[in-house]
């Protein structure tokens, strides 16, 4: 147990984080939503109808989507961008898809390289892009996910109001779904772009993401 969890230390710290952030927004949103209530002198709400609803959906979904398509971007910029002197970049000669023996695909795999990496033809072509694909498909049904949870939302707040309730399509063209939307693309996009930049200069002793201590500025490509 312990060698596994040690093996694994990284991704049962971030599940960890996760778990408890979640269950944290969850009892804080709850609280929110009945101190408004109270507010409007309206009844509080058991917390299984608070995680229910659509408030507590947008909330969580409209997060997910601009972390992988954070992520999704991130991945496939990569391939083609480069920053001289970030260990975020490749080195500067090797933008695009690299050659099919910088990637060990096809006859130039070797023995442990997993199956579809070595079989050829169209499994290879689809292992090749598999990370951009999965990435795609959760951060589209993400934000699906947010599209619905915003809609009903929305609609909810609107008949409060003694209006009436929009479409599903005529709510992807309203500015309270775009607002939810950008407001967190923009802080993905500007987090992802200081950390190329800054890990130019900046160092952090023992971690991948940072170059070696004593790496000159304008190596590129390289961790420690």
């Amino acid at each position: 147990m312990r060698r596994f969890v040690r093996e694994n230390s990284l991704s049962i710290f971030f599940a960890v984080l996760f778990l408890a952030a979640l269950v944290g927004q969850a009892f804080a949103g709850w609280h929110q939503v009945n101190d408004q209530q109270l507010g409007e002198g309206a009844d509080r709400i058991p917390i299984g109808t608070y995680l229910t609803s659509a408030d507590f959906a947008v909330d969580v979904m409209e997060n997910w989507q601009s972390e992988y398509l954070q992520f999704l971007l991130y991945i496939l910029a990569t391939v083609w961008f480069l920053q001289k002197g970030s260990p975020e970049s490749k080195v500067l000669h090797k933008a695009g898809l690299e050659s099919d023996e910088d990637q060990k695909v096809g006859p130039y795999a070797t023995e442990d390289s997993p199956l579809w990496a070595r079989v050829g033809g169209l499994r290879t072509t689809i292992y090749s892009w598999s990370l951009a694909l999965v990435m795609s498909a959760i951060f589209f049904l993400s934000w699906l996910g947010q599209s619905i949870g915003g809609w009903a939302a929305y609609n909810e707040t609107r008949l409060g109001q003694r209006r009436d309730p929009i479409s599903w399509h005529a709510y992807l063209a309203n500015a309270d779904f775009w607002a939810r939307t950008l407001q967190n693309w923009q802080s993905e996009f500007l987090a992802v772009g200081s950390m190329a930049v800054l890990a130019i200069y900046l160092r952090q002793r023992g971690s991948p993401e940072s170059k070696p201590v004593g790496s000159a500025h304008t190596a590129t490509g390289i961790e420690g």
